[in-house]
């Protein structure tokens, strides 16, 4: 991590404020959240935003729907009067939820997800990851790690609409909010021990917010963030030195000698790829691209003297869409 950066998350973790991370797409935002939760120990969670986002998804889904159709069918099925209706069972906790309460988190979703499977409707669509799959990852990769500590990624806040960052002014200064349906209060849970504990509730958690800077933030939302800028790496070694991390969190292993010749390959490739994009008034390739390209070369066997090569380059490092940006 750049030491401007490094520094950047540690004043966001000694203020309790959250960071807001701006960069082009591609350069590697996205990244700095799971790698931070994964040096600290600390949970992780994620939310990608879209342009039909509300801020209450990123700390709870009520499902109205079922809940009416619940309270007809049990009118109906009543014999001695309405049976008690158990709110929690149609709420699914968001990303900052599980950040901030876990154990309360987990009860309501346990509620949630049997309520389901007495109807048979299933498991529900969780708010945290958006696929089961993908809960099942965040699940695993939360296992064994610091229980009352949670670094919080949201994904690309500039797709959504200004009144998101201002729903979340409040939940993200105080680190509590109310359920409005329900009435529940949900606050940072105690910690187990005085190690924990002596961080303050407030310094056990960091949220990182992602902006393309594509729609401009309200300024009460940029007071409240500590702001910071992705370094575009500008040279073949800190290119390899990203491949690396990355190889290692996927492969949970050291990268061979053929996967680091491969990333500087590639490296020294993307640098002459860049210089010439500049030349012609296209848009230079992103360390994302730069990734693509590495595990598609490393699951196809392409070299970069490969015959494949210049075809797979076209496919990751200089697209059609880029080439429509110099017409």
């Amino acid at each position: 991590m750049p030491p401007e950066l490094e520094l950047a998350v540690s004043v966001a973790k000694a203020t309790g404020r959250p960071l807001l991370l701006r960069g082009n797409p591609g350069s590697g935002k996205s990244s700095l959240a799971p790698y931070v939760a994964r040096e600290e120990g600390w949970r992780y969670y994620e939310y990608v935003v879209t342009s039909q986002t509300r801020a209450t998804d990123l700390l709870w889904k009520f499902d109205g729907v079922r809940r009416l159709a619940d309270a007809q069918m049990a009118r109906h099925e009543a014999q001695d009067g309405q049976r008690a209706v158990d709110e929690d069972a149609y709420t699914e906790p968001g990303p900052l939820w599980w950040a901030y309460s876990p154990k309360s988190a987990d009860e309501v979703a346990r509620k949630n997800h049997q309520a389901r499977m007495e109807r048979n409707l299933g498991p529900e669509e969780a708010v945290v990851g958006g696929t089961e799959e993908h809960d099942e990852w965040i699940e695993r990769w939360n296992r064994n790690r610091k229980p009352h500590h949670a670094v919080v990624l949201i994904d690309e806040i500039d797709k959504a609409d200004p009144d998101v960052p201002n729903g979340l002014l409040v939940p993200l200064a105080s680190h509590d909010f109310t359920v409005t349906e329900t009435g529940r209060r949900v606050v940072v849970e105690p910690a187990d021990n005085e190690d924990d504990e002596s961080d303050g509730p407030f310094r056990r958690h960091l949220v990182i917010i992602t902006t393309n800077e594509e729609r401009e933030l309200p300024q009460a939302f940029l007071r409240r963030c500590v702001i910071a800028s992705a370094p575009e790496p500008t040279t073949a070694a800190q290119l390899v030195e990203i491949a690396v991390k990355h190889l290692n969190a996927r492969l949970a292993e050291q990268p061979s000698q053929a996967d680091l010749d491969l990333a500087q390959a590639l490296a020294d490739e993307l640098l002459v790829v860049r210089k010439s994009a500049a030349k012609d008034g296209i848009r230079p390739p992103s360390t994302a691209e730069y990734l693509d390209a590495l595990w598609a070369c490393r699951a196809l066997k392409i070299k970069v003297n490969d015959g494949r090569w210049e075809k797979l380059k076209n496919l990751t490092l200089i697209k059609p869409q880029h080439m429509a940006e110099k017409t």
